[in-house]
């Protein structure tokens, strides 16, 4: 847990962590392993980043052990997880500055003033905000939550509805599978006839077609959208059929999220094409005492996916072990071996 030095009003730990979503929260586990400290930092007022404010009832496939958690249960379990070790919080504050001192520690100021001390830093998300990629419709804005949903934080409201979802990438399978036992009636629209999510998510949506469950409709777009106060109808242009007209409650596009940088975007760090580069020996920057983990790091053959975040989080803290304590020994032990402070090892004695 991060300490609060009463002379200056600076919290103090061994790893300052920007970003409260799955991936930073399990770095913290990792850590603690190590008995090192940390304090996280995240613009969001709760913790669990995109799944907790973009999409908490959407169910999360490629966990290990889980053939499905809801992404809100996820970040459930990744807090108890960490319970042991208690970390800090600075919630709904923004990382601004970054600073080198004299101990060779780094002080990063958020918006609101709050200081953190640290020799080590890791960023772990920190984009600052995600915006979806919109479509380019005609005052689809007039629309925007009174039927056009970007994200679906309450499948609940889809209920007995008629609902259209546009997308060919991994939300808009799961969004797929997950709503169809539960809506009125479902479309699914892509502009191609090949889908960029799991194999095994298409293959699902292809099933589900077969058997009614759904209407899949591809080499096509949704190009206007139709209603007063709230939506009615969507138009969609097919390349060979021509333009058709789909009753619609809900139409929810999902093409993405842009994210942005932010203030991190200033601190001196490589940086590719909105991504920061890293060595993937340790997830290390090209600034000595920061790592970058997750979605907002690069490299080549890198994959956004949590679990390989989880695999960043865990030789980051390695590493970070070395150059925070160098005169150290690091000694690394299985858990099923040594339990975990606080809690009971499983491991039997032979």
């Amino acid at each position: 847990m991060g300490d609060l030095n009463m002379q200056t009003n600076t919290i103090e730990t061994d790893i300052l962590i920007i970003g409260a979503g799955p991936v930073g929260l399990f770095a913290v586990f990792e850590a603690g392993l190590l008995k090192m400290r940390c304090h996280l930092i995240d613009v969001l007022p709760q913790v669990g980043g995109q799944l907790t404010e973009i999409y908490p009832k959407k169910p999360i496939y490629d966990i290990p052990g889980y053939p499905s958690v809801m992404a809100g249960e996820l970040v459930d379990n990744l807090m108890k997880q960490i319970q042991p070790f208690q970390p800090g919080f600075t919630l709904g504050d923004r990382a601004e500055t970054v600073e080198k001192q004299a101990d060779g520690r780094w002080l990063v100021v958020t918006q609101r003033g709050v200081r953190h001390l640290a020799p080590v830093i890791f960023i772990a998300g920190g984009l600052g905000s995600f915006e979806p990629r919109k479509p380019p419709i005609p005052n689809i804005e007039n629309l925007e939550d009174n039927g056009v949903d970007y994200f679906v934080r309450n499948p609940e409201l889809y209920r007995g509805k008629n609902i259209v979802i546009a997308g060919g990438g991994d939300s808009a399978l799961d969004w797929t599978i997950f709503l169809a036992d539960s809506v009125k009636s479902l479309t699914l629209v892509h502009r191609r006839t090949e889908f960029r999510g799991a194999p095994d998510s298409v293959e699902k949506v292809m099933e589900l077609a077969h058997m009614g469950k759904i209407k899949l409709v591809t080499n096509a777009q949704v190009t206007a959208v139709h209603g007063e106060k709230h939506l009615e109808a969507l138009t969609v242009q097919h390349d060979t059929e021509g333009e058709s007209m789909l009753q619609a409650d809900h139409f929810i596009p999902l093409f993405g999220l842009t994210p942005k940088l932010g203030p991190i975007g200033e601190w001196g760090l490589a940086v590719d094409k909105g991504a920061i580069t890293v060595d993937t020996l340790d997830y290390s920057t090209n600034v000595p005492g920061i790592y970058a983990i997750g979605d907002i790091n690069t490299y080549p053959g890198k994959l956004k996916l949590i679990l390989c975040g989880f695999h960043e989080a865990t030789l980051a803290c390695q590493s970070a072990f070395k150059f925070a304590f160098p005169d150290k020994k690091l000694s690394f032990k299985y858990t099923t071996v040594t339990g975990i402070e606080g809690m009971p090892s499983t491991a039997e004695k032979v």
